[in-house]
């Protein structure tokens, strides 16, 4: 696939968007919670073109919880696809952390798609260091592009180095549901492939 041309990629928070009204965002993928109003922040940015998507930020069922499924991965992706003239895309979701830099993988990596999974993670990352994709969304991404559990595997590394840099954080993580990819990150840290 031929990468998309874009001048710019943001990924960001809801705290943040007033900070990119001003930046000629051609492109916005918003995702929110189920019940989250419509940001009011994008009556101030150029005219853009926008799709919302509604999920919770969780990889684990559980009551009152609309999980992200195989059929908005599909649609992330295929937005990022036929999206057009990408002069500058923007994907946000509430803290900028784990939905929006989920989103923001699959797209490069499937823009990108002779790079290894490793070089994709890195152009995230230079993106939005803060990083800890949804791994949920994630797995579907890998299955619907061909991946092979590489690039859920790559993303595991991207949870090891943060917990290799703010061990707290695995806690905070464990609190929200997401013991799973902390104990990913924890067995990538003993994996060769993280000592590089």
């Amino acid at each position: 696939m031929k990468p998309l041309a874009f001048s710019a990629l943001t990924v960001c928070g809801l705290d943040e968007l007033d900070e990119h009204a001003a930046r000629g965002v051609t492109h916005v993928l918003s995702i929110l919670d189920p019940d989250w109003p419509d940001p009011e922040t994008f009556l101030d940015f150029d005219p853009h073109v926008r799709a919302t998507f509604r999920f919770h930020d969780a990889i684990e069922p559980d009551p009152g919880v609309i999980l992200p499924e195989k059929a908005d991965i599909e649609a992330i992706l295929a937005f990022g696809r036929d999206a057009g003239d990408v002069r500058h895309l923007l994907i946000h979701c509430h803290a900028g952390i784990s939905r929006s830099t989920a989103a923001m993988l699959m797209i490069l990596a499937q823009a990108h798609a002779d790079e290894r999974e490793d070089d994709v993670v890195e152009r995230l990352l230079a993106i939005r260091p803060q990083a800890w994709p949804n791994s949920r969304m994630i797995d579907f991404a890998d299955g619907l592009l061909g991946r092979d559990g590489r690039l859920l595997a790559a993303v595991s590394r991207i949870y090891a180095r943060r917990l290799e840099a703010q061990p707290g954080f695995g806690e905070l993580m464990r609190r929200g549901a997401r013991a799973r990819e902390v104990e990913m990150g924890l067995r990538a840290q003993d994996s060769p492939a993280n000592r590089r």
